[in-house]
């Protein structure tokens, strides 16, 4: 009977099982070479149910409806008699999962994979995985919680459990547990500094938390370790950007973009347009100028998406249109989503989500290429509350309530943004960025005295961030 490094029993040559073991340790750094280690599991034993169904998760976490072929081959045969005889309950309960998320309910196969991960805490494929569905459904409690029920099937010494760390400090970010998150967070990056989940948990929370200038002090610290080498260096330079932002570099923030998040060697990958697009959306809604970045992540975006899949992904290239000056294409993939929702599947994830919240954001958004602030806020308000259902994390989602608060500012609605700010600030004092529209707001309203101590506050914070980035 052969088993993996964490001792769970599986099908499989002792050559596919040490080749799967390897594709586990790319998976959790986030590293590329995850790809060809799954494959040459399969390849040194096709019979090895869990390096197939491996390569099938794989495909399936791109968000890509393009991908689904890709996972259904690489299942074929799995499920004949034959096949089926020699599974261990685990994997015919993995093979479950994957085939439910293939079928359209991403929802369902977490479900079926956190089942798995109470029998079986140590099993790591099923906790990244059913993690990162968790972060494709905006889950907090799951992503804190699936993770919290297995650690205590993990032993102090075992050389992966600094990585199960790791994403726990994103779960418990996400749960707006920011002090436990930088905890977890840091000691997990302490025992593995390539963990680079385990960065990216404690950068989101201090963005979350407001404090900016420890977050870029941590990046600057860790930048080798996060910047090259892994397929989340993209995602964590949006983030280094972002805080660049919070302190008024915008050349520096576009910088980051060139170099790192989008350029000419960039790939169709939906993942890393989505941070590109978001990027330059919180920009386009500050009027800031970004030159011709727009027309190649309108152009990719025509080329991958399908509306309705993942409606994430929707709202992004609504955004990258709209940036684009395209309206007319903005406005054509919501009359599709309309079409979807009146004719497409319910029972899938994707048709839920786009019912939900993906199609109100997508016309909404659009409502603002237009300049239809007061239809904007219509459309956002009553659901702002649920936007987290439809995938991404709080930092990701921000753009949707820096959108509602620019359309209430632009109706004239200085109540309604007043009460935004403040709700803001409320959270997160160290936030330049909402110091600067209480300074429009106040100027505005006539208080030169409001005015002028929100900006000072902003520039002071501004001034932080800026020294901490050299």
């Amino acid at each position: 009977m052969a088993a993996d490094a964490r001792g769970l029993s599986l099908t499989g040559s002792a050559e596919a099982v040490t080749a799967y073991d390897q594709a586990i340790d790319h998976l959790i750094r986030f590293q590329s070479e995850v790809v060809d280690a799954a494959a040459a599991a399969v390849a040194a034993d096709p019979g090895c149910v869990m390096a197939r169904v491996f390569c099938a998760y794989l495909a399936l976490m791109s968000t890509e409806e393009n991908a689904v072929a890709v996972a259904i081959d690489a299942l074929d045969g799995l499920g004949s008699d034959s096949a089926g005889l020699a599974m261990r309950s685990r994997e015919r309960a993995h093979l479950a999962a994957a085939e439910r998320w293939i079928a359209g309910d991403m929802a369902h196969a977490g479900d079926l994979i956190g089942q798995i991960s109470i029998e079986y805490p140590r099993d790591l494929l099923a906790l990244a995985v059913g993690h990162q569905i968790d972060f494709f459904t905006g889950d907090a409690a799951s992503l804190r919680d699936r993770i919290g029920r297995a650690l205590g099937g993990w032993h102090a010494d075992d050389p992966q459990l600094g990585f199960v760390h790791g994403m726990y400090a994103f779960g418990l970010e996400e749960s707006n547990l920011y002090q436990q998150s930088e905890e977890f967070g840091r000691a997990a990056v302490e025992r593995n500094p390539d963990d680079v989940w385990g960065i990216h948990a404690v950068v989101h929370t201090y963005e979350m938390a407001g404090r900016v200038p420890d977050g870029v002090r941590f990046m600057r610290s860790r930048e080798a370790d996060w910047q090259t080498g892994n397929f989340l260096n993209v995602h964590n330079s949006w983030h280094y950007a972002l805080y660049l932002l919070q302190g008024g570099d915008t050349d520096g923030a576009l910088a980051v973009y060139d170099r790192m998040i989008h350029h000419d060697d960039s790939q169709d990958s939906a993942l890393e347009l989505l941070d590109a697009s978001a990027l330059l959306w919180r920009m386009h809604l500050e009027g800031t100028p970004v030159g011709d970045r727009w027309a190649p992540l309108a152009a990719a975006w025509a080329r991958i998406l399908t509306p309705g899949f993942y409606p994430f992904n929707d709202m992004h290239a609504v955004m990258s249109f709209i940036g684009n000056g395209e309206l007319d294409r903005a406005e054509n993939l919501v009359r599709v989503l309309d079409e979807l929702i009146a004719l497409g599947d319910r029972a899938g994830t994707g048709w839920k989500m786009t019912a939900a919240i993906g199609l109100p954001v997508c016309r909404s958004l659009v409502h603002f290429g237009q300049g239809g602030y007061d239809s904007v806020i219509a459309g956002l308000l009553p659901i702002r509350t649920r936007v987290h259902t439809f995938g991404g994390s709080h930092a990701q989602r921000d753009a949707v309530e820096r959108t509602l608060l620019e359309a209430a500012i632009r109706a004239g609605r200085h109540e309604l943004a007043a009460a935004l700010v403040s709700e803001r600030l409320s959270m997160r004092g160290g936030n330049s960025y909402a110091w600067s529209k209480r300074a429009w707001l106040r100027n505005a309203a006539g208080d030169q005295a409001g005015a002028a101590a929100a900006t000072a506050r902003a520039r002071k914070l501004a001034g932080q961030i800026q020294a901490a980035a050299g």
